[in-house]
Parts: structure tokens; sequence; C-alpha cells
């Protein structure tokens, strides 16, 4: 028996198209005055802080007056940019002490006043799919499950909320195969984050504000589950029910880019997947992705990548 391919939907196609791991790595509880920095991570690395007690600040560089956070918030530091969190005093911390418990990490400082209770991972994309993920969406994501007024449905906030007690759960529970469900669970945590972030309506740029448009989800959605298809504006656009010149104001209004640039991206990102886990000739790779031109494939995939197929080919086997 065939069966027609899977039609997901395009978050769910492009968080398949790239391994995605997720460790949840230090709990800390600590009383102000307290502080904790985050130097620029690795690339692929996307630190994530989730507040389940108290008040935190978060200042990044990017970032023009500190955010105040509470509980039920979650940070996803997206470009892996540096960050600090502070208890929003000024005044000198108080000094960490770290031990290590079974399969995690506990942060823990000598501060009475107002207490902390914070969850410290992050998710981990191997180079260069994460580029795709910061091409297109925030550099510092925050998303409130405490307060969901600002999202249509309050059932992603609830589940959401579910999770982070769950993880809550198991960080401090010394069980059996603790460590790999706190990973799967963070994981998970990407995932309902970004679909939260999608339902505000104060998403900012990109993808997700794309997202949160229903009559935009039908062109994402036929971009992501068949890039190799010659799509063309007005194929787009009759599938969204809009004229040519609409669709292409909301791509630029929402996502800042057109709706080809997007496609090129996303067909650059399953090519370099498809040359770091297979030995599946360039001629063929070019031709999944959509293009009968090994030299036009070779142009393109150079401009957006920065290197060769061949190039990229040896250093991931290097």
């Amino acid at each position: 028996m065939t069966t027609s391919p899977l039609q997901l939907d395009w978050l769910s196609r492009l968080l398949d198209m790239m391994t995605v791991r997720g460790r949840l790595e230090i709990r800390c509880a600590y009383g102000a005055p307290w502080q904790v920095a985050y130097e620029d991570s690795e690339p692929g690395e996307m630190p994530y802080h989730v507040i389940l007690r108290g008040t935190a600040t978060l200042q990044t560089p990017g970032m023009s007056i500190p955010r105040r956070l509470q509980a039920g918030d979650v940070v996803v530091v997206l470009d892996g940019s540096r960050h600090v969190l502070n208890d929003g005093s000024g005044e000198i911390p108080a000094q960490a002490i770290h031990r290590n418990e079974l399969n995690l990490v506990v942060s823990e400082n000598a501060g009475t006043r107002e207490r902390l209770e914070m969850l410290c991972g992050r998710f981990v994309i191997t180079p260069p799919h994460d580029r795709f993920i910061r091409e297109y969406l925030p550099g510092t994501l925050i998303v409130r499950t405490s307060n969901p007024a600002h999202s249509p449905d309050t059932q992603t906030a609830a589940q959401l909320a579910s999770l982070l007690n769950l993880m809550r759960a198991e960080s401090i529970a010394a069980s059996l195969g603790g460590n790999a469900m706190l990973n799967a669970l963070s994981a998970a945590l990407l995932t309902m984050t970004l679909r939260l972030a999608s339902e505000s309506a104060d998403t900012p740029t990109g993808l997700l504000a794309m997202a949160a448009h229903p009559r935009l989800a039908p062109a994402l959605t036929a971009i992501f589950n068949d890039p190799a298809h010659p799509w063309t504006l007005p194929e787009l656009a009759d599938l969204c029910n809009m004229s040519r010149a609409t669709l292409i104001r909301h791509f630029q209004e929402k996502v800042g880019k057109s709706a080809n640039a997007i496609l090129t991206d996303l067909r650059m990102t399953i090519a370099a997947n498809e040359l770091t886990s297979t030995t599946l000739p360039t001629e063929v790779v070019a031709e999944r992705v959509g293009y009968q031109s090994v030299a036009a494939f070779r142009r393109a995939f150079a401009q957006r990548m920065g290197m060769t197929p061949g190039d990229m080919r040896r250093s991931n086997q290097g």
C-alpha cells in the first residue's frame, strides 16, 4: 500500500529538518541579591531560562532597557548572545555555590531576601542549521504563561505551564532515567515556546509573526512541505486566496523577506543536511532541493552558506 507524503505544519517540518537537542543543566535556588552571567555561546547553542518562582531582570546587548521576568516566564536566547539575569537591586550578588546532584547541577547562594527558583539549560542545533533559526526568529524570545492575555488562545499557555511543572518535578526528584527525561522535556520546551510566541499579538518580525496570521498559513505550509517545487508568487497567492501584491506585502511586513528568499534559505538548509549526513553526490542533492542545474545550485549554496557544497562536506568530515 502506498500513501501520500504526510503534510506537516511549517514548524514541525522545520524542526524535523534539523536535529534539536535540549539539555537542562542547572537548577538555581537564590536569595537576593544574585546574578547569573552568560558569555556568547558556541555556534548552534541557544541558552534558555525558566523562572519557576520569584522575579528576575534580563539584560542583553540588543535590549535598550532591562526586561522584568516573573514566575512562569520562559526566555530563549536564540542568537546565543551574552546576557545577564539578576534580582534587579544593583547590589553586589551573594556568591553562589554549585554542587553536583544526580542528573544536574544545583546552584545556591546565601542571599536572605526575595527567593528565586530557576531552571537553566540550552538547545543545541548542529551548524549551519542554526543559521535558519537565527535568520528568521528573534534574537531573544520571551513568553509568559502566567499572563496569557496577550494570546488569543490560552490553551497553549496552560500546556506550557504544565510542561514547566513537570520539568521542575523531574529536576527535584532523582528518578531513574531522569537525565533523559529532562533532556526530552527541554526539546519539547522549544516547540511549546515557539508555538506560544506565534500566538502572541506582539510577535516580533519573522516567521512567528507570519504564523500568527492564519490566512498566510497555506503558503508557509506549501513551501515547507514541498521546497523542491518551483513555487511562484501567483501559486502561493492562490493558496492564500489573496492577490499577488497582498502576499508580497504581507511577507515583507511580517518576515522582512520575500517568499523566494525563504524558499531559497529553506532549500539550502535541507541541502546542508544532506551534504553533512549522507554521501549523496552533489548532483542528487541539487535535484532533491529543486535545482536542475548543478552550477546554479552551487552558486546559490555558496552565496547563502558562505562555502561551496564540497567545502561543507569536507569540513564536516574533518
